[in-house]
């Protein structure tokens, strides 16, 4: 027993040294370029496969063969992704969306090139570049580990030399600030490059150590290694020792269960967690541990998605319409387009539409494959044989729910982590659902009855896509449709709204989790069995690229997608559509809406010009005709709204407030009441001994405020004082520590954003949180609906009140200027008839006419009965509108009072006070 211990030991110690090769690999390409590279794993089998080309195909010698893969192949590799993928997309900002979707393409990319190159059939004669002894594996990951470490080690004491920064600070500089740490004078090309080739070295490293010992393909090895990725995660892709540590942990449990041998039926189910115990690592990795990469995963459209043309719906129905007149293997493979285009309908929901990342929909298709040919079986537990329509059917309404798989960490997970929930949960059905005796061993699935012909079926699929289309038009469409839109845009202006972000993405992931399953059934009829591989992770990588990049909002690029993907593996060698999907992706940094808005832009510049810039003069000429057409002042072919806001309707606009106050008014102070309102006022939203810390660090510290109906309330103090924590308090975005919030009243304290917006709490932000992808009008529909009462002219008013109801209406919010958005977003907050209005900075951006306006604005609502309160640092703006000025001060109020009396003490009603800014509240 000694001995099996041991030598299980050693196995698990050599299968640990290739696992810790990959973890140093993927975190010192992320310490490097901030980017989890999805394409480890495809790099490990390229390298790999040319290594046995090199030894096995060209007969070269072993060793020279191995120096050319690992030091000038993988580093090549390495730095050709850096140079052409990834640079252009870090000098345009980082954006961490698109260089998630450019990993994951340079993934399918490399593993279609590797199935064209070699084939898609497995293979077991990889050259051994280390002996089968784990000390050599082992030497060879500590070895690796010992020189990073070294190389990363951040200088430090006495004596340590200040002429240079260490590389391990200019990796930590570039990564947090690329452009600061350029201006520093570091090198960030050749530190990224550094990092990639670096990452590609280990990657290739790792490929040539396992094959051997695995089957050589191009799906399996580079799945095998991103299942090590929980690697990285544990030791939050920074720290080599702990990810070393972790693998070579895993490696020896993993190789100690092999002993196991449990009877029963569950024996197959412990004997795959036993056997793959790296994946269940990254289920809790991904699922339990902290998430790392917060920010967004997907990029957000710019504008309002174009109207697809009605012609190009014409010709999308009679291309599916062509194949009726197919027969034999043309048709045979022409059935599995619409299965297929059902399947991306569900990312079309999830991640176009919804904005949330999912690589896991291959799962949800293949367990609808699996049950639908379960119950049509009869081998279903605790439910009889079922007609295989019915079992479609069930299949959908079972697998539907467990969506929650995914959509339950999308609630509180962003970007990367919620990258890794996702893959890590289609790996996991995989490898324990997939994998197990009764989805292997033949399982086969009948047609409907009377449809079991090609022809027949096909039109039954047409009718099946027709339905996925309508349900995908509902949840796009509509309140619904609009609410997922603003969640994609920006959560927090979509909770600020009222949206209940929470459930709907819940939602959006249980409705994409049934349209997949509802193609995956159809797919599995139309080849008449359940084919484990055609769900595998790896396809769910390549779908979510090709929905990315054809169009990830559009219903037409789903079907276009799904032709594409058949089409081209059918009529040419497998591996096409994914070399094709992968080069898309990996280029989305140049072409980020997709190559169908590339090429119709262009095709626009092509055009000739059909409105010629005139002279200057002409220029003059035709401004002063319009101005005399216009009564004095210039028209303007842009649907450009008016500064101000238009008169006010009676119930929002008081005597003595002045409508107005656009651009060529003279600015005036805000009107004021000629004597002081000693009317009794309600105080809608109170604060109560408030305390919020962040580690030792007490922001607020036991703060009490009242927020009074019919008062404007401003707050201010200098950096640090704690307004920002405080707003986000009140508005639900942070709860307390200690200390309640109530609202009329009622203990909100635990009451999420968007549900105290809905009793009657609006914001705005200091940073503008509009909607780009809908217009003017749809983001002010969007606080209505969710808004606290249901109005249906409050849209109406709201526009009217903020001078939005003009052209400008209909236009996308993405490229408005700043005065016109901060109207948007006011109008969106007041179209809810909130009872409280909590206003962050919202004279930032704006010129003195804007801000004019926008003052009397707020002075006409609360005059008609809302509660403002108001963080500003323009202490003129205060000075004109507050009623009560509190000023905060190291996380506490230090005195509250009158406006005039409060700005006296503080001596000073300058902008430039000291308790300006707001940029490091």
């Amino acid at each position: 027993m000694a001995s099996l211990t041991y030598d299980l030991t050693l196995a698990g110690l050599s299968v640990g040294g290739a696992a810790a090769l990959t973890g140093i690999g993927l975190v010192v390409t992320y310490r490097a370029t901030g980017v989890l590279n999805f394409a480890h794993g495809a790099i490990a089998m390229v390298c790999a496969y040319l290594l046995r080309q090199f030894t096995v195909e060209w007969h070269w010698p072993l060793w020279p063969s191995a120096v050319v893969t690992l030091l000038v192949v993988a580093p090549a590799i390495g730095l050709a992704l850096e140079r052409c993928v990834f640079r252009p997309l870090a000098v345009l900002g980082g954006d961490p969306a698109q260089t998630l979707v450019a990993s994951i393409g340079v993934f399918v990319l490399l593993v279609g090139g590797a199935a064209l190159l070699w084939g898609q059939g497995a293979r077991d004669d990889a050259p051994t570049l280390v002996a089968a002894d784990p000390w050599g594996q082992l030497g060879v990951a500590l070895a690796v580990a010992a020189v990073v470490g070294a190389v990363l080690r951040p200088s430090g004491g006495r004596r340590a030399p200040r002429r240079r920064p260490r590389f391990g600070q200019e990796l930590r500089a570039v990564v947090d600030d690329r452009s600061l740490a350029v201006l520093g004078g570091i090198d960030a090309d050749r530190v990224a490059a550094a990092g990639w080739a670096f990452g590609s070295f280990t990657a290739g490293l790792t490929g040539v150590l396992l094959a051997p010992y695995v089957r050589l393909d191009p799906y399996g090895m580079p799945l095998l290694v991103m299942e090590v990725v929980a690697v990285a995660v544990a030791a939050r892709m920074r720290s080599l020792l702990v990810a070393v540590l972790v693998a070579l942990g895993i490696g020896v449990a993993q190789s100690q269960l092999t002993r196991f041998h449990p009877s029963g039926r569950a024996e197959p189910l412990l004997q795959a967690v036993g056997a793959n115990l790296f994946v269940v690592a990254l289920l809790v990795a991904a699922l339990v541990l902290p998430g790392v990469g917060t920010r967004d995963a997907l990029p957000r459209p710019a504008t309002a998605p174009a109207r697809t043309p009605a012609g190009a719906w014409i010709v999308a129905v009679l291309l599916f319409l062509i194949p009726l007149g197919f027969a034999g293997r043309d048709l045979h493979t022409s059935v599995q387009v619409p299965a297929l285009g059902v399947i991306l309908l569900s990312l079309v929901v999830v991640t176009g539409r919804g904005g949330q990342i999912s690589l896991g929909q291959a799962a949800y298709a293949g367990l609808g494959a699996l049950f639908t040919a379960l119950l049509a079986a009869g081998r279903f537990p605790l439910l009889p044989s079922l007609p295989e329509l019915a079992a479609l059917l069930v299949a959908v309404l079972l697998v539907a729910p467990l969506g929650l798989l995914t959509g339950w960490p999308a609630i509180g997970r962003h970007g990367l982590a919620l990258a890794l929930a996702t893959f890590a949960v289609g790996v996991g059905v995989s490898r324990f659902v997939f994998a197990q005796p009764y989805a292997t061993s033949g399982l086969t699935l009948d047609r409907p009855a009377g449809l079991d012909g090609d022809r027949a079926y096909y039109v039954l699929e047409l009718g099946l896509l027709g339905c996925a289309l309508l349900a995908t038009h509902t949840l796009r469409r509509g309140r619904t449709g609009r609410a997922l839109a603003a969640m994609r845009d920006d959560e927090a202006g979509a909770a600020a709204a009222g949206v209940p972000v929470p459930s709907l993405k819940l939602a959006a992931f249980v409705a994409g989790a049934a349209l997949a399953a509802l193609g995956g059934g159809m797919l599995a009829m139309g080849v008449r069995a359940f084919d484990p591989a055609a769900f595998d992770p790896v396809r769910g990588l390549l779908w979510f690229a090709a929905i990315v990049v054809l169009g990830a909002d559009s219903t037409l690029g789903a079907l276009a997608a799904a032709a594409l993907l058949v089409g081209l593996d059918a009529g040419t060698r497998g591996g096409v559509a994914a070399a094709v999907i992968g080069v898309l992706a990996a280029l989305i940094g140049r072409f980020p809406d997709g190559p169908y808005e590339a090429a119709r832009r262009a095709l626009a510049r092509l055009r000739p010009e059909r409105n010629p810039t005139p002279t200057p003069l002409g220029a003059r000429v035709r401004a002063g005709l319009r101005a005399t057409a216009g009564g004095g002042r210039p028209a303007s072919h842009t649907a450009a709204p008016p500064e101000g806001p238009r008169p006010a309707p009676a119930a929002a606009a008081p005597p003595g407030a002045e409508p107005g106050g656009g651009r060529g008014r003279k600015p005036g102070p805000a009107p004021r009441r000629a004597t002081p309102d000693t009317r009794p006022t309600s105080v809608p939203l109170q604060a109560r001994a408030l305390r919020v810390s962040y580690g030792g660090f007490l922001a607020l510290d036991g703060v009490d405020l009242d927020v009074p109906a019919g008062r404007v309330s401003a707050v201010v103090g200098p950096n640090g004082a704690g307004k920002s924590t405080l707003f986000h308090c009140l508005a639900g975005t942070l709860r307390p520590s200690r200390g309640a919030v109530r609202l009329g009243g009622r203990n909100v304290t635990r009451v999420p954003a968007h549900a105290r917006t809905r009793l009657g709490v609006a914001r705005t932000f200091q940073q503008l949180a509009v909607l780009p992808s809908l217009t003017v009008a749809e983001n002010v529909r969007v606080g209505a609906e969710q808004g606290r009462i249901a109005d249906p002219g409050a849209v109406e008013r709201a526009l009217r009140l903020l001078g939005l109801d003009g052209p400008v209406r209909s236009l996308p919010a993405a490229g408005l200027p700043t005065g016109t958005l901060r109207r948007v977003e006011l109008a969106r907050a007041l179209a809810g008839s909130p009872r409280v209005l909590l206003l962050d900075e919202p004279a930032a951006g704006l010129d003195t006419d804007e801000v004019a306006a926008l003052t009397r604005v707020l002075r006409a609502l609360a005059d008609d009965g809302t509660a403002l309160l108001v963080v500003e640092h323009d202490l003129d703006l205060v000075a004109g509108l507050a009623d009560v000025v509190h000023v905060m001060a190291a996380g506490r109020i230090v005195t509250s009072g009158p406006a005039s009396q409060v700005l006296r003490a503080l001596g000073s009603t300058d902008p430039r006070d000291p308790l300006d800014p707001a940029a490091g509240r």
